[in-house]
């Protein structure tokens, strides 16, 4: 399978990821080609339509994409993500039927709304609301940065059905695109994967049936919460693929480029940074693997997964950063792709916590492992 979906996303995806970066538009014929080839369900059960694979395959795959654009792995990792997870684990069997089958096809594209205008990391501070009217509830209020804005069919909401509860008062909403109510800012303004488009979304007194509610009331806050560890492991692994694409690229430039009558690869100012970039990422790449296997596996891995994509999402800016010098002037200039790769990788720092959050946790599961 691996073979398979690299030869795909080089022969496919790579050759339009600059023109993605510089036109930016939904990539919606490579992502159904990407659906047909079960990578969009991939750990969602065959009876669904999924693939069946487990953490370790996926991780292994998401990073083949991600090599060849880092905006296809993004909506890679959402749809697969959250949307799927949460609807699998938590969903009736009427919204599993109903939901499923079309996000592992690629005939819907899911979404995740909880990021707020005013509240990133504080997710418990939302304040979406979700009152209860006959027969439903009514939504209100603005989610922001939310991949797959106005493109996506579904999107999993987090809103407040006890605004006094604090956490506790948080529920998920399952609200289909075309809904009354339901609106989009325009494009967020980036600083790299450009056709990963987020928007805003907006609810003004857009109702929801109850039978649209995702699980118990107030068990919101703890779903996105458990499942941010498998969200985590997603991004190392897209912040690994990243970085072996701007690795792969300094190497053949290294061997090409000449300096001083020999490659620049000969002389150890060059040598000795290709080997930092390839031992970050080998690195990176083992820590994203054994989140993956153990959590295969049944264990908890809060802290393997937020040291995943902590270690990963910083060694992708630095083999990024690396690349760029590697190139010299050339890697300032978009005619190569390590200064798109090098935006790229930014944004792996920031979402799904940002790696100031992951330090959180990682200190605290420290202290909880010796029952402190």
């Amino acid at each position: 399978m691996q073979l398979a979906v690299r030869d795909f996303a080089r022969n496919e995806i790579a050759p339009i990821a600059a023109t993605l970066d510089r036109e930016p538009r939904f990539p919606w014929e490579t992502l159904r080609r990407m659906g047909d080839l079960g990578l969009l369900g991939l750990m969602s059960p065959e009876e669904y339509g999924g693939a069946g694979i487990d953490t370790l395959g996926y991780v292994v795959l998401l990073e083949e994409i991600a090599a060849a654009d880092a905006s296809h792995s993004t909506i890679m990792s959402v749809t697969n993500g959250l949307p799927q997870q949460l609807i699998l684990r938590y969903g009736t069997p009427e919204q599993r039927t109903r939901c499923l089958p079309k996000l592992a096809s690629g005939e819907w594209i899911g979404a995740f709304c909880l990021t707020e205008p005013h509240c990133g990391s504080d997710a418990a501070a939302i304040t979406t609301r979700a009152d209860r009217v006959e027969g439903g509830y009514l939504l209100r209020g603005t989610k922001a940065w939310i991949t797959g804005g106005g493109e996506a069919q579904l999107y999993l909401v987090m809103a407040k059905t006890e605004p006094d509860a604090g956490a506790r008062g948080v529920s998920c909403f399952l609200v289909e695109k075309g809904a009354e109510g339901l609106h989009f800012g325009p494009p967020e303004g980036k600083l790299g994967q450009h056709a990963a488009i987020a928007t805003s979304v907006t609810f003004d007194d857009l109702f929801v049936p109850e039978e649209a509610r995702l699980g118990d009331e107030g068990q919101g806050f703890v779903m996105s919460m458990t499942s941010l560890d498998g969200g985590r492991i997603g991004i190392a692994a897209q912040a690994v693929g990243i970085a072996r694409a701007a690795l792969d690229a300094a190497i053949a430039y290294a061997d090409d480029r000449e300096a001083f009558g020999q490659p620049i690869r000969e002389f150890q100012g060059v040598s000795f940074k290709l080997a930092d970039m390839a031992t970050r990422l080998d690195a990176a790449r083992l820590l994203t693997w054994r989140a993956a296997w153990l959590k295969d596996r049944g264990y908890r891995v809060t802290k393997e997964a937020s040291m995943a994509k902590l270690f990963a999402s910083e060694a992708a800016s630095f083999v990024t950063d690396g690349a760029v010098q590697v190139f010299g002037g050339y890697g300032y200039s978009t005619d190569f792709p390590v200064e798109r790769l090098f935006r790229d990788a930014r944004v792996t720092e920031l979402y799904e916590g940002t790696s100031e959050i992951q330090r959180v946790v990682i200190g605290r599961q420290l202290y909880r492992e010796q029952g402190r």
